[in-house]
């Protein structure tokens, strides 16, 4: 059988799907869920060099990042951090030492324990964590779908800013190794003075997402969660995701995805669209999840109500009856260069 010349991630995954009928149980959720042990999760994710995060980043970001975005991942299933393997390839250049010593400290930070991993020598850095994770005494797993018709849609957070955030890296933007300490901002991006603290707030976004934890072992303890899927590759592209999961589809409010005012300049300023950052951007490393009926808001802060989910297989965006076809938008892993949405490095 010839393979398509190229073809998207989430058509591959469909078609390996077809290929062992018990793949469908073990994949398709921001983690897997291990049997015999149903109360075990595992993830894996790579950060690599010119795709995941631009050349010259110190090794404590790097560190810092690595371990936050497979956190993400047992965040949407609703698991408790646990054990950690790393596989680091880096040139010969590459401080290890700084690197490790900031993992470290990032794993006691979040209850993690580095169990071993490998070591490599390569042209460019390849940072690749799988993290094991374990489901609450009281709680059961989030998964993509336990979606209903009639649930209301949240996000954990501003939608946009690490997209901002990336923009103004890729434009020259550096940062230092410390999570206190301001990025630098060229001068040739003549950013004004009353926009310069939103975009060192969108550049340490993008290079240090907080996992949401919490709020996923919160909502793992309803008494019926709803659907959950970790936001990385973008809204237009994971909430689809969830909601063919869920065999739903989904109306948002175009007004709730609005950035504020300060990033909405910043972004004007990089040459881009806001509403195409909120909803493409991706690597927002914010939960999107659905609440049923009886549950009104989440308990933990920061979340904003974008919508709800359908009975109709569409997923559109407006407001009132103006309703449109959401932009599928966001990052697709196996797409070509050419084809991939402009969201990454």
């Amino acid at each position: 059988m010839t393979p398509p010349a190229q073809e998207s991630e989430d058509r591959f995954l469909a078609w390996l799907r077809q290929q062992d009928p018990s793949l469908a149980e073990r994949i398709g959720d921001d983690a897997a869920f291990l049997p015999p042990a149903k109360d075990r999760a595992v993830t894996m994710d790579s950060q690599i060099e010119g795709t995941h995060f631009v050349s010259g980043l110190p090794p404590e970001i790097l560190a810092r990042r690595l371990l936050a975005v497979n956190l993400s991942d047992l965040a949407a299933v609703g698991a408790t951090p646990g054990s950690a393997f790393l596989a680091l390839s880096a040139p010969t250049s590459f401080d290890r030492r700084r690197f490790f010593q900031a993992f470290l400290t990032a794993c006691k930070r979040f209850g993690v324990e580095l169990c071993g991993g490998d070591l490599a020598t390569t042209d460019r850095i390849t940072l690749t964590l799988t993290l094991f994770g374990k489901l609450g005494a009281s709680g059961s797993w989030l998964r993509r779908d336990q979606g209903k018709a009639g649930h209301s849609l949240w996000v954990g957070g501003q939608l946009g800013e690490s997209a901002v955030g990336r923009l103004l890296l890729g434009a020259g933007a550096t940062a230092g190794p410390r999570e206190e300490e301001a990025p630098r901002l060229p001068p040739e991006l003549e950013i004004p003075n009353h926009l310069q603290e939103a975009a060192g707030q969108a550049i340490r976004r993008h290079l240090l997402p907080t996992p949401q934890i919490d709020l996923g072992q919160w909502l793992a303890g309803l008494p019926q969660p709803g659907a959950a899927i970790d936001l990385s590759d973008g809204l237009g592209k994971d909430l689809r995701r969830l909601c063919q999961a869920s065999g739903v589809g989904a109306l948002i409010d175009r007004r709730a995805l609005t950035m504020t005012p300060a990033l909405t300049q910043l972004a004007s300023l990089l040459g881009r669209d806001s509403e195409t950052l909120s909803v493409g951007g991706g690597e927002d490393y914010h939960l999107l999840f659905s609440l049923p009926p009886e549950v009104p808001e989440p308990e933990v802060k920061g979340c904003r109500h974008i919508g709800k989910l359908t009975g109709s297989p569409e997923v559109l965006w407006g407001r009132e009856e103006n309703w449109q076809e959401l932009p599928n938008l966001g990052w697709d892993h196996l797409m070509t260069e050419t084809e991939k949405a402009p969201h990454r490095s």
